[in-house]
């Protein structure tokens, strides 16, 4: 065997090693979904003995599912449409002014990234409570804040991908008589369709499984989304693993779909952004 060949052996064994590895806890998750509470305990890395599917239906009404998903899917879409909305325009701004000021703002932007929402949170919530100013804390007060922690990623790859457009497609809008406004609206915004799903695949993944944002903006249970709803089925003295394990399925089952519908423009859109 030449090297060449012993090189793609070598790559397919790492990927399949690293495939099983990946998918590992995910079938773990899935066959204690099945289980009883003292089959998980007992033999968590075992098949089921008797296929419990009720564990669903149990999960479902205990943590008030379709509500939850109505809230996930509420404060998601709108965060994500904000989130897409405020960057793209953000990100235009900064890379054709071309000014001190517009660099300034765009590293900023950059740096803020490296900084953590647990160094911020305390604060945070102090500055926006009761005790700062006085903001209603709401799904749409979180949607809000989800625009401020997602703006800076968003806005980088946005920027990236907007510096690789001719700025001569502005200035033929400009003849043409368009504004900053409408040419962004109508000439720029519609070329970027890769790194705007890009952008929202990464915002959405992150918004939907997000708990500890939600878990100190949220006091109203009506008003709480999935993965605080799977909360419930862990008690201060016992825990139901399997029910555990159901709720956590089916809280992933639609942000995995919107990522399989959307998979294929991620990557397009995450190198043609961050690459300059």
């Amino acid at each position: 065997m030449n090297p060449v060949k012993r090189t793609r052996v070598f790559l397919l064994l790492m990927a399949i090693v690293l495939a099983v590895l990946y998918a590992f806890p995910f079938v773990l998750v899935i066959l204690n979904s099945l289980k009883d509470r003292v089959q998980v305990i007992q033999d968590p890395l075992g098949w089921p003995t008797e296929w419990k599917w009720s564990n669903f239906t149990e999960a479902i009404d205990k943590m008030d599912f379709w509500q939850a998903l109505g809230n996930s899917l509420f404060i998601t879409i709108v965060s994500v449409v904000l989130v897409v909305i405020t960057s793209a325009g953000l990100a235009y701004y900064l890379q054709r002014a071309r000014t001190r000021t517009a660099n300034t703002i765009f590293l900023v932007l950059v740096a803020s990234m490296i900084v953590p929402f647990q160094a911020l949170m305390l604060p945070f919530v102090s500055f926006f409570g009761a005790n700062g100013l006085g903001w209603s804390f709401n799904q749409l007060t979180l949607s809000i804040f989800y625009v401020g922690f997602g703006v800076a990623l968003s806005t980088f790859l946005y920027h990236g991908f907007i510096s690789n457009i001719p700025f001569d497609l502005d200035e033929a809008a400009a003849i043409d008589g368009a504004g900053p406004f409408r040419t962004f609206m109508t000439v720029i915004f519609p070329l970027l369709g890769p790194v705007t799903a890009t952008v929202s695949i990464i915002n959405a993944l992150w918004i939907w499984n997000d708990y500890l944002l939600p878990s100190i903006v949220l006091d109203d249970t009506s008003e709480k989304t999935l993965p605080l709803r799977t909360f419930v089925f862990f008690g201060q003295y016992t825990s139901d693993y399997g029910l555990a394990m159901a709720g956590l399925l089916l809280a992933m089952f639609p942000i995995v779909i919107f990522y399989f519908i959307m998979q294929r423009k991620i990557i397009a859109g995450i190198s043609a952004g961050a690459v300059k």
